[in-house]
């Protein structure tokens, strides 16, 4: 018993210092992106492009990104999780500072894609270590993780779009974000989860790591989930302000202001998303934040009047806001019935960003056909549909086999012992 005591008290520092780490990532990821975002224009100065041409060079960062989170995966899978987030991270500043040098449309696509890919491998394994880090700590904790990466790109943003006004060259700004970031993640592995701690399910009889799967019903339904959630949110990044200067005619200057409600409220019902769903569980907590989403979106539809709207999308923001971390967190537990968790999520995960990438241009064909107000009306449809799939996140979550010679509980406790980073 009090070996058992003495092994939890040690545990816990070792846990704190590993969350810190995980958040410090979801962070970095969330600033680098947002800085490449922020300096679009001046890349797109910078070398002249027409608009078909920079959207050709935005897909393909698109495709690397789903191409990077498959193999990034496997790869988390069979080596760790621990070393591929470092390495995609390392990538990820090396390809922002590369493209501030692409001396030609080409370069670009290249680069973008490499972008894409390094951000792909980098979502996957500092999620699979968020899971890990959730199953030590034994409460919901993902959400945290996913505000961090909202905080970082709105720090990002901001910065960005500063940095951009005060006309600095790319170089200086994409190289300082990049050092800046590549040094505080070199000092953050120390922390970092071990390699055992997600290396996903092994089969009873043998002990083997199972990487490749197929898909359970559970897996298909979390990734429709996500594919719904994530098709929202990127029709409410690209439509909104559309939407509020054409239909509720909010002139240049309002029309953000709907985006900006549906983010900051977003980055908040992921802060306390994890309280809620301690208390809720995450089948309910993912009913609800469709249900919101629903009557949000249906208020901004129905509502002549811009401050109703503005709630409208501060509602769809809190509702989608905790969906898609739910999901991942869901996926993460499936490891325990045959499926690695790398493998678990890079599923779930590949469906929710094909649905970021497919809503905002299926929003714009139907708009075309029906009007903005009628196509936007899909979106309260698929978040219904959120909550009829709800039941898809409450799966017990994964045990150590009871026929396992060293279980990972036991490693965990092992490694627990070992003395805190730093000191």
């Amino acid at each position: 018993m009090e070996q058992t005591a003495r092994t939890r008290l040690s545990l816990a520092p070792r846990r704190r210092y590993a969350r810190l780490a995980v958040a410090l990532f979801f962070f970095l990821n969330g600033v680098l992106l947002a800085t490449w975002a922020a300096r679009i224009p001046a890349v797109q100065a910078q070398l002249s492009l027409a608009p078909a041409a920079l959207g050709t060079a935005l897909f393909s960062g698109a495709v690397g990104a789903l191409a990077g989170m498959n193999g990034g995966g496997y790869l988390v899978a069979r080596y760790g999780s621990r070393l591929v987030v470092i390495l995609a991270t390392m990538s990820l500043c090396l390809m922002l500072v590369l493209i501030a040098f692409v001396p030609s449309l080409p370069f670009l696509i290249m680069a973008l894609a490499l972008l894409g890919a390094s951000s792909g491998a980098m979502d996957i394994s500092m999620n699979t270590q968020g899971v890990a880090v959730e199953h030590l700590y034994g409460r919901p904790i993902l959400n945290s993780f996913h505000a961090c990466y909202s905080l970082g790109s709105l720090g990002g943003a901001l910065v960005g779009g500063l940095i951009a006004g005060w006309n600095i060259p790319l170089p200086a700004h994409f190289g300082g974000i990049a050092l800046a970031g590549a040094i505080l993640a070199f000092g953050a592995i120390p922390a970092l989860l071990p390699s055992f701690s997600d290396q996903g399910a092994r089969q009873e009889e043998g002990g083997t790591r199972v990487i490749f799967a197929r898909p359970t019903r559970a897996t298909l339904a979390l990734g429709l989930i996500a594919f719904c959630s994530l098709f929202g949110e990127g029709a409410m990044a690209d439509w909104s302000a559309l939407y509020l200067n054409s239909n509720l005619h909010s002139g240049a200057g309002l029309a953000p202001t709907g985006y900006a409600a549906f983010s900051i409220m977003m980055m908040v019902s992921r802060g306390v998303g994890d309280t809620l769903t301690a208390r809720l569980g995450a089948g309910w907590m993912i009913r609800c934040g469709g249900l919101l989403a629903a009557c949000g979106l249906a208020l901004v539809l129905l509502t002549p009047w811009l401050p109703l709207a503005l709630l409208g999308f501060a509602l769809i923001g809190s509702g989608l806001g905790v969906t898609f971390p739910l999901t991942l967190s869901a996926a993460g537990r499936l490891a325990g019935q045959g499926q690695a968790t790398s493998t678990a999520l890079a599923a779930v995960a590949t469906c929710g960003y094909t649905g970021l990438m497919a809503g905002p241009p299926t929003i714009g064909f139907m708009a075309s056909l029906l009007g903005l107000r009628l196509a936007l009306g899909l979106i309260v449809l698929l978040s219904l549909g959120i909550s009829l799939m709800a039941g898809a996140a409450d799966k017990p979550s994964r045990s150590p086999s009871p026929r396992a010679p060293h279980s990972q509980k036991a490693e965990v406790e092992r490694s627990a012992a070992e003395p805190p980073p730093g000191t």
